[in-house]
């Protein structure tokens, strides 16, 4: 894509930066969730979302694995305290969805747990919109051959390799179990509070742009520019995701 690429992000960063300068102003509060299979290009789309952003009013949350005193609180009581306050703009790489997504594929949590954080999730998000939380969540998806080849190129290059993890390496071996549990996690967390966009994400540049083109419509600000969304890229999840070629099957 080239220079056609820089200049459309250029653009879309100018908006993203109105955008912020809004938040601030009205002292809104605005939490971002990106989830999707490993390579699927989060890390990327961060960046260049946070890119020429206010650092002291954006913060960017990637937690670890829960310490053994957090193992014992309430699932999402480790998350809240990394929750947005007035004008500030919060993006999760990852979030409460690990207990929708690796930990029950890989094993890291009980059947209990898992029903239980499916049941309570949505009414979790529902009280975080009554609380003046925007939220909006995106999951990014590739195909089995895609993330094959992204796996690769992380052990072939030296400046991606504090990226390769014991997880990634099983990922492909269970590509399967990973669709039925985002399946799963879309059907039963999607609402009208908290929404989630599904991104076709098989081209890095194509889906950040798209990416965050369908953010700056989600939040009302002065002097918005127009830009085309790209809806057979990023789109609002129903049913029929799951079977157009919009999601990896």
């Amino acid at each position: 894509m080239g220079k056609t690429y820089a200049d459309k992000l250029r653009h879309l960063q100018i908006e993203l930066v109105k955008l912020q300068r809004h938040v601030i102003s009205q002292a809104q509060k605005v939490l971002i969730i990106l989830e999707g299979r490993d390579t699927a290009g989060k890390d990327g789309t961060i960046k260049r979302i946070t890119e020429h952003l206010s650092p002291r009013d954006i913060r960017v949350v990637a937690l670890p694995k829960p310490s053994d005193v957090e193992a014992t609180q309430w699932y999402f009581q480790r998350y809240v305290a990394h929750l947005p306050a007035a004008g500030q703009i919060v993006l999760f790489n990852r979030s409460w969805y690990n207990r929708a997504g690796v930990e029950p594929v890989m094993g890291f949590c009980t059947e209990h747990e898992y029903h239980d954080f499916l049941r309570a999730v949505p009414v979790f998000e529902a009280m975080l919109a009554q609380s003046g939380i925007t939220v909006i969540k995106y999951y990014l998806d590739i195909s089995k051959k895609e993330q094959e080849k992204r796996l690769a190129d992380r052990h072939h290059d030296p400046l991606k390799q504090w990226k390769v993890s014991p997880i990634d390496e099983k990922a492909l071996h269970r590509f399967d179990d990973y669709t039925k549990a985002r399946n799963r996690m879309l059907r039963e967390t999607d609402s009208a509070a908290a929404p989630w966009m599904v991104v076709r994400a098989g081209d890095k540049k194509t889906a950040r742009l798209a990416i965050i083109a369908d953010l700056i419509t989600r939040i009302d600000y002065k002097d918005a520019e127009k830009h085309e969304l790209q809806e057979d890229i990023v789109c609002r999840f129903d049913e029929a995701c799951l079977t157009n070629g919009m999601l990896a099957s």
